[in-house]
Order: C-alpha cells, then sequence, then structure tokens
C-alpha cells in the first residue's frame, strides 16, 4: 500500500506539472487584467444574483416561515453558491488556460484577505463563557481524521490527497494549497480544487447538520 501511495503521488505530480509546463507563459498586462476582470466580475455576479435570489425567497412564506429551509434566505449562502458553481464551470472552459499566467497566485492573495477578513469578526473571549466548545471541537476532529484515514486505507489513496483532502475539509482554500505545495509546487492549483470541492460538500453538509440540530432543539 505504501509503494502504490507513492506511486500514486508522482502520478498525481507528474500530471499536475506537465499541465503547468504546457500553459505557462509569461503573464502580459491583458492577461493580468482579464483575470482581474473574471475575478470580480464573477463577484459582482453572485453579489447580484445572492440579492436577487436572497430576496426572492424571502418572499415566500413557505420558505421564510420554515425553520428547515430558512437557509435559502440567506444572502451569504446563495453568495458563495454561485461565485463557486461559476468557478466550477470557467474551470471547463478555455479561461482555465489563465493557470499558466498565474491564475492561482492571484487567487490566493485574495484567500487570505478573504480568511483576514473572517478572522477580524471572531471574538475570543466567547471561549472563555463555553469552554465545553473546545471539547466539541476535538470530538469533531477525532472523527474526521479516523473517517479519513479509514477511506485513504479502503481505496488506497496517495498522502498527497489524504493530507490535502484534510485541509480542504478543515481549512478550506486558505490551507489546502499551502499544504500541497509543500508536496510539489505545482500541485498548489490542486489543493485549491479540492478546497472548492470542499466548499460544495461542505455547504450541503452544513446545511444538513443545521437541519439536525433544529430538529433536536425543537422536540
Amino acid at each position: 500500500m505504501v509503494w502504490c501511495g507513492q506511486s500514486r503521488d508522482r502520478r498525481s505530480k507528474k500530471r499536475v506539472s506537465d499541465y503547468t509546463a504546457s500553459v505557462k507563459r509569461e503573464a502580459t498586462f491583458t492577461d493580468t487584467m482579464v483575470m482581474l476582470g473574471i475575478g470580480f466580475g464573477a463577484v459582482a455576479i453572485a453579489h447580484f444574483g445572492a440579492n436577487y435570489l436572497s430576496d426572492l425567497m424571502s418572499s415566500m412564506d413557505g420558505i421564510s416561515n420554515n425553520i428547515y429551509l430558512s437557509f435559502l434566505t440567506s444572502q451569504f449562502f446563495w453568495m458563495i453558491s454561485i461565485a463557486t458553481m461559476i468557478g466550477i464551470l470557467l474551470s471547463f472552459t478555455p479561461a482555465k488556460s489563465y493557470e499558466g499566467t498565474g491564475a492561482s497566485s492571484i487567487g490566493s492573495i485574495f484567500i487570505y484577505v478573504l480568511v483576514a477578513t473572517i478572522g477580524m469578526k471572531m471574538d475570543l473571549t466567547q471561549i472563555v463563557e463555553n469552554p465545553l466548545l473546545i471539547l466539541v471541537g476535538i470530538v469533531w476532529m477525532a472523527i474526521h481524521a479516523g473517517l479519513l484515514i479509514l477511506m485513504a486505507k479502503l481505496i488506497k489513496a496517495p498522502y498527497f490527497f489524504l493530507a490535502v483532502g484534510s485541509q480542504a475539509n478543515v481549512g478550506g482554500a486558505a490551507s489546502a494549497p499551502i499544504v500541497a505545495a509543500e508536496f510539489h509546487p505545482s500541485l498548489t492549483s490542486v489543493g485549491v480544487l479540492l478546497a472548492v470541492f470542499g466548499y460544495v460538500v461542505g455547504t450541503i453538509g452544513a446545511i444538513a447538520c443545521t437541519v439536525l440540530m433544529q430538529i433536536v432543539a425543537t422536540s
């Protein structure tokens, strides 16, 4: 299994390195402006769509008054969902070739800005008021690690996907690319992709967890 995992790691590195090398070119001013235009354009569409859809859902009594569907009235939910879908759809178009001009590097800058923005809203004093939440986190991470290791053994996944997949679930796009780059610099984009899919699955999973907790709270 160790040999199989290492062999798959090497194949993954080679495949991504070959693709990066095939599209790599010197970024021009036009390339940079196009990449920024795609990024800010996607954000604008996500904001516009989120405002429209959240207002639409809020106007529907069957959704706004339903505790299990109330998440559909959230602007943040729709903004993240739309932005994620745009990113996935663009990966199937010629826009993916901008990976060779440094699209991942520009994206990483905004990822750090996003994480810093989220971190500025944290209130660490809440830990003292709710110390049992630390225990919840320990149990949560133990289950997370146990499931990942079990699945990695069952499907004989490379260590790369085990490590980066874990960070894609826990830290998202802020940490998955960094861990991926430790294996090989060209694998950074794979870390970003896994993090995006982590957001897709995580959004659905979080909604399911919310519904389950609401059921427990009201029972």
